[in-house]
């Protein structure tokens, strides 16, 4: 093409690197809800469906050593720990932002999945209402 200007099309280094981390599978729903508040592991867990205990751990661990995440113990009985982001994780939180507005316009939510551990009707397994008072009982076999 005459008469175009060159366009370096070499990809930022910083750029690739940071978009890498932030696009890892759940860690953008994890510093999602971190912008909202600090949480404790099982908070986490139960609000990121289909998460697995060693995925929460290795991008709670990964966010933690490039000082977006702050782990806090608490010494307490029992001890707790709680999760929350650092300066550098909350100026995340434009983009963050950025991409919630996008996916609200363009993205057609998924089918809702029962929560972990309850049946479709919404109750624990191995429970059925009881006619008579319409309480959840026990099944025996």
């Amino acid at each position: 093409m005459r008469g175009s200007p060159a366009v370096d099309l070499a990809l930022c280094g910083r750029f690739h690197r940071g978009i890498e981390l932030i696009g890892r599978r759940w860690t953008g729903a994890i510093v999602f809800l971190l912008l909202r508040s600090r949480c404790r592991y099982a908070t986490l867990r139960d609000a990121i469906p289909d998460i697995t205990d060693r995925m929460l751990s290795e991008r709670l661990q990964e966010l933690e050593e490039e000082g977006i995440v702050q782990r806090t113990v608490i010494p307490e009985t029992p001890v707790r720990v709680e999760y929350a982001l650092t300066k550098k994780g909350r100026d995340l939180a434009a983009a963050i932002d950025a991409m919630a507005a996008w996916a609200e316009r363009w993205i057609q939510p998924a089918a809702r999945k029962p929560i972990r551990g309850m049946n479709p009707a919404g109750r624990a397994p191995g429970r059925v209402p009881s006619a008579a008072t319409g309480s959840s009982r026990s099944r025996r076999r």
